[in-house]
């Protein structure tokens, strides 16, 4: 393998274990653009991606921990009502940021709503899932100096934010 970046355009299908679809990039014209090496896709879908070239399509199977790890039960957490944001007007789903265990920032959903307290997942929706990406190579190029510099891919053309 060279040692120069590449960015990777590919289609995609996303399905879990039981087929259900959870996303595609189908449904857009342009496909999904990433940039190697620098975790804008999950780890266990760059490294099979990195050995394919234009044209390739593969289904590939990402285990729940090399996807969007394992659910853990810690990041569900009951706080007072109160301390949220918009608390007033909290509902079901509404996501926001806040700080982890670590002090490492964590979107959360609200899983319910109990009075003056209100319950927390700051679990990624997908953790726990084992998923397949139905795969389609369309491009690969060389990264941008602007593309290297920002640490991500500007897109098919490398042009655009």
């Amino acid at each position: 393998m060279n040692s120069q970046t590449r960015v990777i355009s590919f289609h995609y299908t996303l399905t879990n274990k039981a087929g259900e679809v959870l996303d595609s990039s189908r449904d857009s014209k342009e496909p999904f653009s990433y940039m190697e090496g620098v975790g804008q896709i999950i780890p266990g879908l760059e490294k099979p991606m990195a050995l394919l070239n234009v044209g390739d399509v593969r289904k590939i199977e990402v285990a729940a921990a090399d996807a969007y790890g394992i659910h853990d039960a810690q990041l569900i957490v009951e706080v007072p009502r109160a301390k949220l944001p918009n608390s007033t007007e909290l509902a079901v789903d509404d996501q926001f940021q806040a700080s982890g265990p670590q002090g490492e920032m964590l979107m959360f959903r609200v899983l319910e709503i109990m009075g003056d307290n209100v319950k927390l997942d700051g679990n990624h929706p997908l953790a726990g899932e084992d998923l397949i990406f139905d795969v389609e190579v369309m491009k690969i190029r060389d990264a941008t100096k602007e593309e290297l510099a920002h640490g991500h891919a500007h897109g098919g053309d490398g042009h655009h934010h």
